[in-house]
């Protein structure tokens, strides 16, 4: 499984982590001159968003992947992009004003230490924000998957690494164990185009995330029935089609 090729990336989540972006830097009361931490920042979504707020040299970010960061740094001219883990950021004591961290708090190998951090690097009274995907139906393009997966394969995904944080109340008590106030949690829901089914299906051969990790594990027959399966399972759709998601966002301030 990997996350570190910027392209694949945008291909496969990018369709719904940019049009989630605004939503979460809303929900996180982003504005013009604040200072922003984006944490986990992967090929630069939020970022974006953030430097089209604020400007990019009031934007860091973090992310423990190279081509990550220099996907962000070819797109943020100006940016302070570092290449750090969540759980040890590079950054002094209360050095922003907001610090967000979108669609990541649940891959974290320690998700506490990483929530801790967000604060520590907050100023006093800043705001730190963190969204996850929801866990169940409300990603339709990944909960097809699974289920497809499952009804050819009881044991398919059954080790996927994406578990936790994926509910508000997961995120609100991860929240309120780093020491966060006025801890709130809501839903975002964003929606995705497909040109067609083959776009949908390329999303599992980029080798990005635990889904795609399972499908490019199969042999070709496997593989090719859990295609038509999940071509079922969407209504075989002859031409475009959209297909909606749901995260859940926290925050909390420092």
């Amino acid at each position: 499984m990997t996350f570190a090729v910027p392209e694949a990336y945008d291909r496969f989540m990018g369709r719904y982590s940019v049009p989630l972006a605004p939503r979460f830097a809303d929900f996180a009361g982003v504005a013009p001159g604040a200072r922003v931490l984006d944490v986990g920042a992967g090929p630069g979504a939020l970022a974006t968003e953030l430097a089209r707020r604020v400007g990019a040299a009031r934007v860091a970010t973090a992310d423990p992947s190279e081509p990550f960061v220099q996907a962000c740094r070819a797109r943020l001219p100006g940016a302070d992009a570092r290449v750090a883990a969540a759980e040890k950021l590079p950054w002094a004591d209360g050095s922003f004003d907001a610090v967000l961290s979108q669609l990541v708090v649940n891959f974290l190998r320690d998700a506490g230490a990483g929530a801790r951090e967000m604060r520590r690097v907050a100023r006093p009274g800043g705001v730190a924000a963190a969204c996850t995907w929801d866990r169940g139906p409300g990603v339709q393009m990944l909960h097809v998957f699974g289920e497809a997966a499952r009804a050819l394969d009881a044991a398919a995904l059954r080790d996927a690494p994406a578990g936790r944080c994926r509910d508000p109340d997961e995120l609100r008590a991860l929240w309120q164990q780093a020491g966060f106030s006025g801890v709130e949690t809501e839903a975002l829901e964003v929606e995705a185009e497909y040109q067609g089914f083959d776009d949908y299906w390329a999303g599992f051969l980029t080798g990005i995330g635990p889904d795609s990790a399972y499908c490019l594990s199969l042999a070709e027959g496997p593989r090719s029935a859990l295609r038509e399966e999940c071509r079922r399972r969407l209504g075989s759709p002859a031409g475009a089609f959209g297909l909606r998601a749901r995260a859940w966002a926290v925050r909390g301030r420092a």
